[in-house]
């Protein structure tokens, strides 16, 4: 599996199957998604593509991993919030600064609680952690306050 930012979109997951099969999911930032399965004869010819809206999405997971929800999971789409994942380039503006320097929370009532970094996860990363180009932040807050996180965070 692997994962390709698409800036004011949202994020492509792609996936090779073990028959050789590819599938791509795009998580659009507005929480539908889009199934693509690609032809066998022409990997880059998409011969189905299915838009889904949240709950869709939803029922489907429910429908591949029904043991996957935890009683001590709170669903933030039930809260009102969302939960979406975020690369900050290389070429970002935050690329070696301070998360505080970013005035998230102030800005757009949206939190960082968690940043990927290679293959480690920091969780709650504090005002004076220093981001890099590269690391994936877990903004979590209204969609409104996710998508200004994401705009302040691309720029460079």
């Amino acid at each position: 599996m692997s994962s390709t930012p698409l800036p004011g979109i949202g994020v492509r997951y792609d996936l090779t199957t073990r028959e050789h099969r590819r599938v791509s999911v795009v998580a659009h930032r507005d929480g539908t998604r889009t199934v693509n399965a690609y032809r066998d004869d022409d990997p880059d010819a998409c011969s189905l593509s299915l838009r889904l809206t949240t709950g869709e999405s939803a029922a489907l997971v429910d429908a591949l991993l029904p043991d996957h929800h935890s009683p001590n999971l709170l669903s933030t789409t039930e809260l009102g919030l969302v939960a979406e994942r975020v690369e900050l380039s290389s070429t970002s503006h935050w690329n070696g600064r301070v998360l505080g320097d970013t005035r998230m929370r102030t800005e757009t009532g949206a939190s960082i609680v968690a940043v990927l970094r290679r293959a480690e996860a920091i969780p709650s990363p504090t005002p004076d952690f220093r981001l890099a180009g590269g690391d994936t932040l877990i903004v979590i807050g209204t969609r409104e306050g996710v998508e200004t996180a994401a705009t302040i965070l691309g720029r460079e």
